[in-house]
């Protein structure tokens, strides 16, 4: 292993990640929870410009994830340079993605959301807040590429710390701008952009810094000099189909919003404060898929086949038994919940029907999470991408529309065709795991993708 990166267990790489993933869901809520003490109408408007800018910060990922693996395979395989050049190749790239998308955000932010038949009431703050956070959308995918980096060395405490910097001046910034203390100007929405596209540039300014520390200021930046054809072309061999599911499972949630904005703004309010809501059920899961993916690449890479099969299934057991008990869990609670967001009890009764379904699902999707993180990390990234689109438009969207909108279930429809989605992808997902033809796929020992 390099000298630069750390000695890597599962639980050195899980729990700061952990903390991180509970972090950046806590900004988003901490936006959500403070916005709904101005408007239930600004936290529809920030929910459906934020359904735009996931799917944008998807485009990031055909960079960051085959950083991540790439240079897990080539620490695990003692190739350091090469892992500090792949770093290299990954900033620039996807500044230069992040640049073209920040300005195409900011020309197009209301050409897009009359795309997603918004409610003309929403328009005027949605316009706003895409144009803002949008418009620095490239920060994001700077901050993206420096933490998959930092973890795939081991890192993993530093990107925790920088975020949880970045969340405590976001929420300073939400409260001065939402809340207007000291007689300054109460901004809302407009507020909450500029609170958080300032914060994410603080924190990206702390993380080059970090970075440059942790490697020993030895990244080859010279290498820049010509186009590093080679390392791009392997980034975007893996990262291309990587970021396909990602990439898909956005577009899907895109047009399922679409749906839902028919049924009305409580019904999109609904969804928010869901989503938002048990997006605190499976970020164990997230963590814990992340910590493996990274571990499992350096097993690859140092050829201990047999280690990175365990670890897999060892990983996906405690995610299951984890998520069952927090999705229980959440489900007693659920009334308490969603009266954090809104006295409306239309919301609260039906959110709590929705997390109902939720603790079915939840399984699922932790199966897909670890697993299909897993695969890539082997360098089996087409798999998924296939099952994953297949999935997502057949079963999801196909049956959102059906069940949701032509049977007149509503979001009830639509969330069971989320269980749906989610199984029918984790089982097959688990049978390819199991197989083992993923280790056919190793990136550094030369076999093809």
């Amino acid at each position: 292993m390099s000298n630069t990166a750390k000695k890597l267990t599962l639980f050195s790489l899980t729990w700061p990640i952990f903390i991180e993933v509970f972090l950046h869901m806590l900004m988003g809520n901490a936006d959500t929870l403070m916005l709904s003490q101005y408007s239930d109408d600004s936290v529809a408007a920030v929910g459906v410009s934020n359904s735009i800018l996931y799917l944008i910060i998807v485009m990031f990922g055909f960079i960051t994830t085959g950083t991540s693996i790439l240079i897990s395979q080539n620490l695990g395989a003692n190739k350091d340079r090469t892992a500090k050049e792949i770093a290299v190749t990954s900033l620039a790239a996807n500044l230069a993605i992040g640049l073209m998308l920040s300005i195409g955000l900011f020309a197009l932010s209301s050409h897009l959301l009359s795309l997603m038949n918004l409610q003309s009431e929403l328009m005027e703050e949605a316009s706003k807040y895409l144009k803002i956070v949008g418009g620095f959308a490239f920060i994001q995918a700077l901050i993206m590429t420096n933490g998959a980096i930092l973890r795939s060395y081991g890192f993993t405490k530093d990107a925790m710390y920088i975020t949880i910097g970045m969340n405590i001046l976001n929420i300073i910034g939400n409260y001065f701008f939402i809340f207007g203390p000291f007689g300054l100007p109460v901004l809302g929405v407009e507020g909450v952009a500029i609170s958080t596209a300032g914060s994410r540039l603080i924190g990206l300014i702390v993380s080059f810094i970090v970075l440059l520390k942790r490697l020993d200021y030895t990244l080859p930046f010279s290498i820049l000099k010509t186009v590093p054809k080679d390392h791009l072309k392997n980034l975007l061999q893996i990262g291309i189909p990587s970021a396909g599911e990602q990439l898909s499972y956005s577009a899907s949630q895109f047009v399922i919003t679409i749906f839902v904005n028919s049924l009305g703004t409580e019904a999109l309010t609904t969804k928010v404060y869901t989503q938002n809501i048990t997006l605190f059920i499976f970020m164990f899961s997230i963590a814990l898929s992340q910590g493996t993916q990274i571990l499992i690449g350096h097993q690859i890479g140092a050829g201990k086949y047999e280690d990175a099969y365990r670890r897999g299934i060892k990983s996906l057991k405690i995610a299951i038994f984890t998520t069952i008990v927090i999705a229980a869990s959440f489900v007693l609670f659920s009334s308490d919940l969603f009266s954090l967001f809104t006295n409306n009890e239309k919301i609260i009764a039906l959110g709590g029907t929705l997390l109902l379904i939720n603790a079915f699902l939840e399984p699922g999707r932790s199966t897909n999470l670890v697993i299909i993180n897993s695969l890539r990390a082997a360098g089996d990234v087409r798999f998924p991408v296939y099952v994953g689109i297949a999935s997502m438009w057949g079963v999801s969207v196909l049956l959102s529309y059906l069940l949701g909108i032509v049977l007149g279930l509503g979001l009830i429809g639509i969330w069971i065709s989320f269980l749906l989605d989610e199984w029918i992808r984790g089982i097959l997902m688990v049978i390819r795991w199991r197989n083992k033809k993923w280790a056919e796929k190793s990136f550094v020992h030369g076999s093809s993708l």
